[in-house]
């Protein structure tokens, strides 16, 4: 497949790793790759370290280019994230991005309530809002509300004061881009969504942690759920 740009390259080959093409343990050279794509051997290289840096190739003199094992991969690596969600393990990867949101978030916003600034509160009460009026009027399936819940999620772990927690917001951001994207989001979100996103929103502005992660972990649950394929 010729390739002109060095993304190209990545995306491509980032692909077929996480779809099984290129099993772990699949030795691959620079000169093979330059004529798959059709690349000059600096660009090939180039791509080669970015997958490297990922954990998902390692060089070695004398030996070539070796595909890793998953487990040597950066899971919240923004791009390996969407591979994964692109490929035949999506709905594995919902479902396991999903139990880290049930796992972290709500932690993040009981921390929000105690540390959030005056600011952060009522910015955080103004996305609510928004969430709100867009998923009233049938439009949660919209570009607008997608901006609303992505600011909305990622300042709530910002504000927890936690960087930890705060380095979450990259595979948040991509769990609710992909579900988007892959059309998996409804027009009108799921009963309480709204709701619960509101009272988040009300309990990190009153200061009222143990109803904050309360509330949050009942969302989350519930988006968790309708993510799980039905019983047969």
């Amino acid at each position: 497949m010729p390739a002109d740009l060095h993304g190209d390259v990545i995306d491509d080959l980032g692909r077929r790793i996480v779809a099984g093409e290129l099993p772990d343990g699949e030795i691959l050279t620079l000169a093979q790759l330059e004529s798959e794509y059709g690349a000059s051997r600096t660009l090939v290289r180039e791509a080669v370290r970015v997958l490297e840096s990922m954990g998902m190739l390692a060089s070695r003199r004398r030996v070539g280019i070796t595909v890793q094992p998953r487990a040597r991969w950066d899971e919240f690596d923004p791009k390996l994230i969407q591979w994964t969600l692109a490929g035949p393990q999506r709905q594995q990867h919902l479902e396991a991005l999903m139990e880290l949101r049930v796992a972290v978030e709500p932690m993040a916003a009981a921390l929000a309530a105690r540390r959030a600034s005056d600011e952060q509160r009522i910015e955080i009460r103004r996305l609510a809002e928004v969430l709100d009026d867009l998923g009233r009027r049938e439009l949660g399936d919209t570009p607008e509300y997608l901006d609303a819940d992505l600011r909305f999620h990622a300042l709530v772990l910002t504000a927890s004061g936690n960087p930890l927690l705060a380095a979450l917001e990259r595979p948040v951001h991509e769990v609710l881009t992909g579900r988007t994207r892959l059309g998996m989001h409804p027009s009108t979100p799921a009963p309480g969504t709204l709701e619960q996103h509101l009272r988040v929103a009300v309990e990190i502005a009153g200061g009222d942690a143990d109803a904050a992660e309360q509330n949050s972990r009942e969302h989350l649950r519930g988006v968790w759920h309708e993510i799980l394929p039905e019983s047969p």
